[in-house]
């Protein structure tokens, strides 16, 4: 009867993905962005350490980005703070750490006005740094969950009534499993539980009483109430304390030797402090953890508490890109790990969410963000992005929290370091050796030139290869223009994966990671003598512009033949803010 159980709920975790999503190691080329994967890496991929060389990584943007997390740490001159004290980071692709690097300090100020500890006294990162992780804690509660669906003790489409009495009170009582996974409950997304409730009892009775906000099922709301729940549910099905769950049944089985909750006091020499807090009054919290709601709960919750080091959270990393598998021990199965990094959110498109990961942000994934890319990222300024179609993965760590939240957001470091991985992967030129590429940056504008040319008759169109990953709103543009100055925007049709349908005014869109073959036509054929030139403009608003944009096997044809082959004559191209790239 167990194993009829067991092999229903593998049957109902498979119902909710599509076909293609999981299954075995697909092998291709290492460095690729331009081939992505599918399936898991083979189970018992281990990682290693190795220069970015080895598995066909360009170094150069890697290094870029590292050398701006670095300048973070450095006082700006505008705001007379670094925009975080240190940071931690580490990359890997195929099963290899290309890089690791430490900058600024783990404990640096003595109180909320950023006053600087004397130079003795402050801490400097190091690669083994613990950090309290935030709402990267919420993924250890999510696998939690996962394995028990996977042993049929939770259907994830139940009521979470039927796990959790109390919880189904004040409209709650259709809420399902999955709906806390993916943050469609209509719970709202904060209490302040550590100041309005006395004791733990309390508080958890606090969440499982709450109204929900909307009705369930109807928006997306990011809600650590959800979160708290599941770890309540946890408890309640294992019998066991939260804490207890995600160490025996993911810590230690993994080696991840430094992460839990609480940690002990004989590691306090290499956590890094988080916020000087007033209110409640715990002055510079560092080893306890920094979420009030989680530090009233006893330091576990569902939300927050977890403390983790870089290593640590590349071997969990690893063990999602492997399947659920590393080093011989399996945490969850394929079908699960699946689940977890399929959309479960459809109706709601900018807020992509699998069972328990974020999916598709490029607000902190930066290049890697795509479909079946998955992360989180937590308010003490930590952020983990893993992306299984080039089995690479992306970890920022930083306390920018120390000595205040008031610094600012660190977004553009998350993004940054993301990038310097997917700039790091190459794009193989369509045609030749050689293609037009352009990754300028937010905010600008290239432009691409033909010389002017001049048919001998028919109508004119072109031909060419478009490489694009950038977010909808970035845009490469075919232009025309018989005078040189005015241009007009050329209608393009493209096809391949992932391809916009018909005719389109421009190109844009991430995610599908391959070459297009696009074409135009100018409608009718131009008076005799007149000469027209063709540009390839690629704009960016001011953030998130993503891998970029590659251009390659430019023809231009009239009625009677080729009037311009930018394979065999790269000299009548004109570039400006574009660079010839083998990669």
């Amino acid at each position: 009867m167990r194993k009829v159980r067991a092999t229903l709920v593998a049957m109902a975790i498979v119902a909710l993905i599509p076909a293609s999503a999981g299954g075995q190691d697909v092998p291709g080329p290492t460095g690729k962005f331009d081939r992505p994967r599918e399936g898991f890496a083979a189970a018992n991929t281990l990682l290693r350490d190795g220069p970015p060389e080895q598995v066909g990584l360009d170094p150069a943007p890697i290094r870029a980005a590292d050398g701006k997390i670095a300048k973070w740490t450095t006082v700006d001159p505008a705001t007379g703070h670094p925009l975080f004290a240190g940071a931690v980071s580490l990359l890997a692709h195929d099963g290899v750490i290309v890089h690791r690097s430490q900058h600024g300090q783990a404990l640096r100020y003595a109180d909320a006005n950023g006053t600087e500890l004397p130079a003795g006294q402050q801490v400097p990162m190091r690669p083994d740094t613990i950090f309290d992780m935030a709402s990267i804690s919420k993924l250890f509660t999510s696998i939690t969950v996962m394995q028990l669906i996977e042993q049929g003790k939770v259907d994830v489409d139940a009521p979470v009534a039927k796990y959790l009495p109390e919880f189904g009170v004040n409209g709650k009582e259709a809420i399902t499993v999955k709906q806390l996974l993916t943050h469609v409950s209509g719970l709202e997304p904060f209490l302040p539980l550590w100041r309005d409730w006395p004791d733990v009892p309390s508080r958890i009775k606090a969440v499982m009483d709450v109204a929900p906000k909307s009705v369930p099922g109807t928006t997306y709301v990011y809600s650590d109430l959800n979160l708290i729940t599941l770890g309540v549910l946890v408890e309640r099905i294992t019998g066991s304390t939260l804490d207890t769950a995600v160490r025996t049944k993911i810590t230690e089985p993994l080696g991840m030797r430094d992460t839990g909750y609480n940690p002990p006091p004989s590691k306090l020499d290499r956590i890094a402090a988080t916020e000087f807090q007033s209110n409640p009054p715990r002055g510079m919290v560092r080893g306890s953890v920094h979420d009030e709601n989680a530090w009233s709960l006893g330091g576990v919750a569902g939300h927050a508490g977890v403390f983790s080091t870089a290593r640590d959270m590349a071997t969990l990393a690893q063990t999602i890109l492997n399947g659920g598998s590393y080093a011989g021990q399996r945490i969850l199965g394929q079908d699960a790990v699946t689940a977890m990094l399929t959309n479960h959110n459809q109706n709601f498109p900018d807020n992509s969410h699998g069972l328990g990961f974020e999916l598709d942000q490029r607000w902190y994934m930066g290049g890697l963000a795509g479909p079946r890319t998955a992360g989180h990222t937590g308010f003490t300024g930590t952020s983990l992005v893993i992306d299984p179609a080039s089995r690479s993965f992306a970890i920022l760590l930083t306390n920018r929290v120390h000595p205040t939240r008031g610094w600012g957001s660190i977004n553009l470091a998350r993004e940054t370091i993301a990038t310097g991985l997917a700039n790091a992967l190459s794009v193989t030129p369509k045609r030749g050796y050689n293609a037009h590429y352009t990754g300028i940056g937010d905010q600008s504008t290239a432009t691409l030139d033909t010389v002017a040319l001049t048919p001998r008759g028919g109508p004119v169109g072109v031909r060419f290869q478009a490489f694009v990953d950038t977010e909808n709103t970035d845009q490469l543009v075919l232009e025309s223009s018989v005078d040189g100055v005015t241009f007009t925007p050329v209608p393009v049709r493209a096809s391949g994966p992932g391809a916009p349908d018909g005719d389109v005014p421009a190109l844009a869109g991430a995610g599908h990671r391959r070459w297009w073959s696009v074409s135009a036509e100018v409608a009718e054929a131009l008076p005799e003598g007149t000469s027209i030139t063709f540009r390839w403009r690629f704009t960016t608003d001011r953030r998130y512009t993503g891998r970029g944009v590659y251009v390659d096997g430019i023809k231009v044809t009239d009625g009677s033949g080729t009037l311009l082959d930018g394979e065999k004559e790269p000299v009548l191209l004109r570039p400006r803010g574009w660079e010839t790239r083998t990669r």
